[in-house]
């Protein structure tokens, strides 16, 4: 099997059990949550490149032009990460793991739009269907899905972003959270110095727990950016169901979310969206490796 897929099913993998950690730390505000990840996933990154001797090859390499890619992939994950954890610690894990069920049309949309990768017609299709999903969701529950549909774009727009950017996953990801390092800690130094901050005056439990945030958020984002450069955007698409998948159980199973008819009927026509998407996938697949051998 492809490294790079490996890489994907791995990461989405992990991220598919991310709300169950999550909730242990359900007593802290997202905010301190989000920022605690930025700043101690900048920790660990940091330790990574002064273990290999890999600070000085980074700093050569930088531009100014690589920087602002970098921001702005930074600027995305961190919505990205606010979103979901508030979602998360609020009771809205099926919501986000709707979010990345739409994600995979986000992307493959992405990649026909900004890196010409061509859409076959039969994948017309699947977008069509989970474009009424969302369609749905939006006319039988009076408001759009936004906590889905900011997950699926930030994070569509990302995955975009790391396919075009020059560097390595340690030292694109390295920038990217050392971008966005000082507003997270200044943030929470003011909630330090206002009296509402988390860390140290919660319990060992959650204070271990906001610590390595940093290592449960770097793991899955490395092999994430490791499998986005070798395999197109389209096919992490098609892999990505395995997180939303995850999510959903444990909202549902787990922490017993609501699913009502009309959300059943929403997430159904995306579900099958997924599904012609995949067998339009492997249809295409399976033509081309017959032409070829």
């Amino acid at each position: 099997m492809n490294k790079g897929v490996l890489y994907a099913i791995a990461a989405y993998t992990l991220w598919g059990f991310f709300p169950i950690y999550l909730k242990a730390l359900s007593t802290v505000p997202a905010f301190q949550i989000t920022a605690h990840r930025v700043v101690w996933s900048f920790v660990l990154l940091t330790a990574i490149l002064l273990a290999r001797r890999e600070v000085r090859q980074l700093l050569a390499v930088l531009s100014p032009h690589m920087l602002l890619l970098y921001l702005a992939a930074g600027a995305l994950l961190a919505v990205n990460w606010l979103v979901f954890v508030w979602a998360v610690v609020s009771g809205f894990v099926v919501e986000t793991s709707l979010g990345y069920f739409i994600n995979p049309l986000v992307s493959v949309l992405l990649g026909m739009v900004f890196l010409r990768e061509k859409l076959r017609a039969w994948q017309w299709l699947p977008v069509g269907l989970a474009t009424a999903g969302v369609l749905w969701l939006t006319l039988s529950l009076g408001v759009p899905p936004w906590i889905a549909l900011v997950l699926a774009t930030t994070f569509g727009l990302y995955g975009l972003v790391k396919k075009v950017a020059p560097l390595g996953s340690l030292f694109g990801l390295t920038v990217e959270t050392t971008l966005i390092f000082l507003p997270a800690l200044g943030f929470l130094l003011l909630q330090e110095g206002t009296g509402v901050g988390a860390f140290g005056h919660a319990d060992g439990l959650t204070n271990l727990l906001l610590i390595l945030t940093g290592a449960v958020t770097v793991a899955p984002l490395l092999l994430f950016s490791a499998g986005v450069r070798l395999i197109p955007l389209s096919t992490m698409g098609l892999l990505q169901y395995i997180s939303p998948r995850l999510q959903f159980l444990s909202g549902v199973l787990l922490f017993g979310e609501s699913f009502s008819l009309a959300r059943g009927v929403g997430f159904g026509l995306v579900w099958l969206a997924l599904i012609a998407f995949s067998v339009e996938n492997y249809l295409h697949w399976h033509k081309a490796s017959s032409k070829a051998g």
